[in-house]
């Protein structure tokens, strides 16, 4: 079995006024059945059907279908980076809709601000299986295992929006010491050093770096 992860650009980023408190929501398609994705990809909709109930059942039902800000690398959900969880998942025709609230964690204030700032981020399921190929498409198998219905991931302003705080000096960027000053100022000159025809390459490097240091 493989790692295999999806990403849904077309998420919607709510803020909710909540007696005087701003609430972070993400809600749209989490997951598509029955269209062959960007990355080649098929899944059976009685598959995902099947997916989507145990993970509601295991997870969302009990407070503790969570989800990380970038790209993990295994199927487990780490919770020292953890930024959101997720509340709702239903289906939708063919495909799977979400609901997750921003947490008030080290990850979630990351994304609040970035959203603040006005980066557009996406959501990517992560799950285990294996693929078959068929009709020019990888088929998701029947031994697929859904192990996160959402994590958060950055669409090409998200790195304009970091690498803006760290040259400004905003608030958020530091927040909770979770880059030390020699940090912020290495950043700081990577991006200065960059030439003109490589800054988009040099602020979604900075961008990874930050996200490898949290």
């Amino acid at each position: 079995m493989k790692l295999i992860s999806e990403e849904v650009q077309n998420a919607e980023y709510i803020i909710e006024d909540n007696n005087g408190k701003k609430e972070h929501k993400i809600k749209g398609v989490f997951l598509q059945a029955e269209i062959k994705n960007r990355n080649g990809r098929v899944y059976p909709e009685a598959i995902l059907a099947r997916e989507v109930y145990r993970y509601n059942k295991e997870f969302i039902n009990k407070s503790r279908a969570f989800g990380e800000l970038g790209h993990p690398d295994g199927p487990t959900v780490n919770l020292d980076r953890v930024s959101h969880m997720v509340t709702k998942l239903y289906p939708d025709g063919k495909n799977f809709m979400g609901e997750a609230k921003i947490m008030d964690t080290p990850m979630g204030r990351i994304v609040k601000s970035l959203i603040d700032e006005g980066a557009q981020l996406g959501v990517s399921s992560r799950g285990m299986g294996t693929l078959e190929q068929r009709n020019g498409a990888n088929y998701v198998k029947n031994d697929f295992y859904l192990a996160t219905a959402a994590d958060i991931v950055a669409d090409p302003s998200a790195p304009d929006a970091f690498v803006e705080g760290i040259m400004e000096g905003k608030e958020w960027v530091w927040d909770n010491g979770l880059l030390k000053e020699q940090d912020i100022d290495a950043l700081k000159q990577e991006m200065i050093r960059a030439r003109r025809g490589e800054l988009a390459e040099a602020k979604a490097s900075v961008f990874k770096t930050f996200l490898e240091k949290l």
